[in-house]
């Protein structure tokens, strides 16, 4: 028999899986990519009594692979928060799918482990820029307004690590990161223990951050903000989390940032506004390669051509939010 991990490459996917193999360890084959490769199962050469655990990731990117792997006799268990569409019906598989705007994977499974390591599903949710929903698990804990920062610092910093076009843009593979993180139970031991890791991770950010910060935007209103960012290893870093940055600082508007790629398309990340966290997902879905929920989503290959077309279709849908 051969277990597998599948997870996205993102703070929420890494933190899930943390909780996860605490609780129920697993000598797992570990398959993740830089966080727009969602398409992982493709992947996993599953056989009859394998067993295939999935965080993180739509199934509706992944339909068919999952069907394969249940078709093959594998047991799959599936915990996301993205688009899923039809969840095939099958006795070898066991989901946890709520797209609600406020939930992530890191809650799902905090929930399903009764709050086992509470303090890595803060760690997740905050990575997904779901501050208020981290902070309310934080309730739960004794911890500190400092430590609790910490936490918030940690799962940015994660998250940001995501980030790429391709793995030689990352500080560090997110299967390489999850294992040095995944030795803690605690993840301000983490923090203090793996100090040399965490301030890689804390530089990095913040150079990247900055540079960001000085894009002007290519168009903005009350309503809505598209900034544009060149073709260059850390402006791919940076793009997610600047796009909840421009949120978390405007949080009645809704936020585009498209990367320049070398094709000449664009890497795009949409923010709903924090105040309204709706539609991203059926924005971007309308246009080839687009993809994620509620809150935020996102366009993997936007065809130049695409460009007007996906600014107006944009600005229309948060119009008045």
């Amino acid at each position: 028999m051969t277990d597998y991990d599948v997870f996205n490459g993102d703070a929420d996917g890494i933190c899930a899986l943390v909780q996860l193999r605490h609780a129920e360890p697993r000598n797992a084959q570990l398959i993740t990519g830089v966080k727009r490769d969602i398409s992982l199962l493709k992947q996993v050469d599953a056989q009859d009594g394998d067993r295939v655990t999935v965080l993180d990731i739509s199934m509706n990117k992944n339909r068919d692979d999952l069907q394969r792997i249940l078709t093959a006799g594998a047991e799959v268990f599936y915990v996301d928060h993205h688009f899923a569409g039809t969840v095939p019906p099958s006795a070898m598989l066991k989901s946890l799918i709520n797209e609600a705007p406020d939930v992530c994977t890191s809650l799902l499974i905090n929930h399903y482990l009764r709050g086992a390591y509470t303090a890595w599903a803060i760690v997740g949710t905050f990575g997904d820029n779901l501050n208020k929903s981290a902070a309310g698990l934080a309730k739960n804990l004794e911890i500190s307004p400092k430590q609790l920062t910490l936490l918030e610092n940690l799962g940015v910093y994660i998250n940001y690590n995501g980030y790429g076009a391709d793995l030689n843009e990352l500080h560090f593979h997110p299967a390489e990161l999850y294992k040095l993180v995944s030795a803690y139970g605690n993840p301000l031991d983490f923090i203090s223990a793996g100090r040399e890791t965490f301030e890689r991770l804390e530089t990095g950010y913040h150079q990247d951050l900055t540079a960001a910060q000085s894009t002007q935007p290519l168009q903005t209103n009350d309503a809505s903000a598209v900034f544009v960012l060149p073709d260059q290893p850390w402006a791919r870093r940076v793009s997610g989390v600047y796009s909840n940055d421009l949120t978390n600082q405007n949080p009645n508007r809704a936020h585009a940032v498209l990367t320049a790629k070398a094709n000449g398309n664009y890497l795009v990340s949409v923010r709903a506004p924090l105040n309204n966290k709706q539609g991203a997902a059926a924005l971007c879905m309308q246009f080839p390669t687009g993809g994620g929920r509620e809150a935020a989503a996102g366009i993997n290959d936007l065809p130049v051509t695409m460009l007007e077309q996906f600014i107006d279709a944009f600005k229309q849908a948060y119009q008045g939010s």
